[in-house]
Order: structure tokens, then sequence, then C-alpha cells
């Protein structure tokens, strides 16, 4: 049978293979290696993969990868980003080294709605031209899907910008885009003395356009639309949390939420039993919270990158939660306050140390049990037949050397539907 591209000779194949469903417990310590394998790409997709042998006796081509021993792993899955942007927030990366804190930033009218001033103002060419340029980031660091939110609109027109930017990078570029709306980020200025008329004006306005807009795009169809909300002191609280995500459920939106990153407001719980796909962040998280998500099908989504630019000691009790039987996934929260950082690789190196991940259990959090925090887990995220071929090669023979060595990781190439990016 013939083959669009074969990759052999791969010293370490690590599939993260999964039966079609997150890993979660002792699963995410196996990360379905095979030594001396090998890869048949047709038409974009995972054909064969299994011991060279055996796929070469299947398989010719003219196209054919020699990894030379190397180790090849799936593409990373980015499940929470906030990429769409405009401006920078140096200012405020100072205050935080002089000791001030995020909640304290945003009560002075900085983080978010410095950032919602800057990209209000930018047109929709320039926010493409910049999330061009972080989506490259990605790519560079092994990323090939990635979510990308809303929130730095604050009302109608601009977050329904930033979803046309949204849908305009995954057109342009080589990363697959899954879409969130993220109108409850923040309270914008203007609704700063009535914020319970930003909610309603997100439930009775904003969602259904969103939605019409999603029924219009190229994403309908392909990769499912979310909707995520913040739920914080100074964002919003338990009972606007519900009444979003409820809102956004009737309608037909998938959910995520922002949980439990500063404070507990009982946000987890709730996501919980709406039927959340992922609840994010989880620093606060309780014990008996972990256990309730522990027996549900959401997603744990880890973001230490968040801790580490903080400068903060406690992290989100990952060890636990793996314990305990969560299914948890891992990201960059790529964003211009909290986490200026596109490398999955860093965000993976630092769970290790700060939150006692083994490199196996970080490399399916990125990987296989991200892709279901995005909806896309019978699509992307491990090395099995029928799935997208993305693809990472990395100049190693030990696939523990991606979160071993920190700071400069990336993969000597990438490989997108089959098609190979070199760096």
């Amino acid at each position: 049978m013939n083959a669009d591209l074969l990759i052999t000779n791969i010293g370490q194949l690590v599939t993260c293979a999964s039966d079609g469903k997150p890993k979660r417990g002792a699963e995410m310590r196996n990360v379905g290696l095979i030594e001396d394998g090998s890869i048949a790409v047709v038409d974009g997709k995972i054909a064969a993969v299994g011991l060279s042998g055996d796929v070469c006796k299947e398989f010719t081509t003219q196209n054919e990868i020699d990894a030379g021993g190397k180790v090849v792993c799936p593409g990373f899955v980015d499940p929470h980003t906030h990429i769409v942007f405009a401006g920078d927030r140096l200012e405020e990366f100072e205050l935080k080294i002089k000791g001030a804190n995020y909640l304290e930033i945003l009560a002075r009218g900085g983080g978010i709605h410095s950032t919602v001033e800057k990209t209000r103002s930018a047109s929709v060419e320039d926010l493409v031209t910049f999330g061009m340029v972080r989506l490259d980031k990605m790519l560079e660091t092994g990323t090939t899907t990635a979510e990308i939110k809303t929130g730095y609109g604050l009302n109608t027109e601009n977050e329904l910008k930033m979803l046309d930017v949204i849908e305009k990078l995954d057109e342009q570029h080589a990363i697959t885009v899954v879409p969130t709306f993220l109108a409850a980020h923040a309270v914008p200025s203007e609704f700063s003395f009535e914020p319970q008329a930003y909610v309603d004006l997100i439930c009775d306005e904003m969602l259904s356009r969103a939605w019409q807009w999603y029924l219009s795009s190229h994403f309908h169809g392909k990769v499912p639309f979310f909707l995520d909300v913040f739920c914080e002191e100074n964002a919003f609280d338990l009972e606007q949390t519900a009444q979003v995500l409820k809102a956004g459920m009737k309608i037909g939106f998938r959910l995520k939420a922002h949980v439990d990153e500063f404070t507990n407001l009982g946000a987890c719980r709730r996501a919980v039993a709406l039927g959340a796909t992922s609840v994010d962040h989880l620093d606060e998280t309780g014990h008996d919270e972990m256990k309730l998500l522990a027996a549900s099908d959401t997603i744990g989504v880890l973001t230490p990158a968040v801790n580490f630019n903080f400068g903060s000691s406690r992290y989100a009790d990952a060890r636990r939660l793996i314990d305990y039987g969560c299914a948890v996934a891992l990201s960059t929260d790529y964003n211009p306050g909290s986490a200026p950082c596109p490398s999955q690789p860093m965000a993976m190196a630092i769970a290790c140390r700060y939150q006692k991940l083994l490199p196996a259990e970080v490399l399916n959090a990125a990987t296989i049990n991200a892709a279901h925090a995005v909806g896309l887990g019978d699509r992307v995220g491990s090395i099995e037949i029928g799935k997208l071929a993305d693809l990472s090669v990395w100049d190693t023979k030990d696939y523990r050397e991606i979160t071993y060595q920190f700071g400069a990781t990336k993969p000597s190439s990438v490989i997108v539907n089959g098609a190979p990016i070199t760096n």
C-alpha cells in the first residue's frame, strides 16, 4: 500500500494512545512508548503506527523521513490561550516584581482593562498580524492545536471582532484553532457601577450574536464553540457565572470555566454540575471538589506558567488531582498579563518541578488530555490510526529530555496534517 509519508527509524515513538478517552491516574504514566517505530501517513491522517518492520512491510512511499533514532511524539494541544490582543503589559510586569498582585492591579484599572482599551482600538488586520506571530512561536515549540479565547473586547462589537480575528487566524495558520467566547472575562469600565447589567447584556444579546457568528463561520460542523466565564473576586460571582453558563448552554455552547485561581467561590462544583468540558486553573480547589471532578467527565486544566510568572510558591495540587483520578490537562494560558508564555514544553517543565508531575504525566496532559479539553480528543492529541498526522520530532534519544531541559526546548521539526514544517 502506498503512503503519502513514511516516518521511519524512530528511536522512541511516543503515541500517548488512549482508546478514545482521556487518561487518569496510573494511565497518565503510560505514554504508549514504541521503540524502533514507524508511522505511515495517508491524506494527512495516520494510517499505521507500530514497529518499523511491521509498518514498512505494509506501506511503501516516495516520501520518507528517516528520524535517525530521534523521539517522535504528538503535536501539543494548548487548551487555554488568550493570544488575540494588542499592546503589552510591561509596566505591570515591574509592578508585580515590586509586590503588587493580580487583583490589586485589576482594581486600579490595570490588567485586563488596559489590554481591552488597546484591543478595542486595534484593527482586525493588526490583531491578525499580532496573532500570527504568537501562533508562530507556539508552533516552533511543538503546539499544533490551540484554543483561543475572546475577552479583551468586552462589548458586542469588539467581542465579535475578536471572533473574526480568531477565524482568520485559523484560515491562515497551520495550527488548528478552537474558538471560545469569553465576554465574561471582566466587567468593562463602563459597567463598573452596574456589573449585573453587563451580565444581562452578555446573556440577552452577546451570546446569541456570537452563536450566529459561529453558525456562519467555517468552524461550524468542524470544531466545537465554547463559552467561558472568569469566576473570581472583582470579576464574576458564582450566580453570575451560572447565569452566563446556563444561558449559553441553552443556545448550544459547550462550557468552560476559569475557577479557583485566587479564591474558591464554588465555581468548580457548579461548572461540573452543568457538564462543563473543562474547568481551568484549580489553584484553590478543595479535596471534596477534586473528588467530584474525578467522578465526572470534566477535564481539569492546569496553568502553571501563571504561578511561575507571579513568582508564587503556591500551585494547583496537581499530584493530588491525578491521584484522585481527575483527567488533568496542561496549558500555557498564553496571555499578555499573567502568562506571556507560548511554550508548552516550558509549562511542562514547571509542572514537573513545582507540581511534582512525572515527564510522562505532563506529556499526556499536554497532548491527549488537552485534546479532550477542547473537544477534539477523537482527532488530535495522540498518534493513533485515523487521527490527524500532527507530530513533533525531537533531537533526543529519550522523551524525558523534553522536560528535563528547559528555556530553549523546541522540536527539530513539526508535522501538521502530514506536512513537515522545519524550525
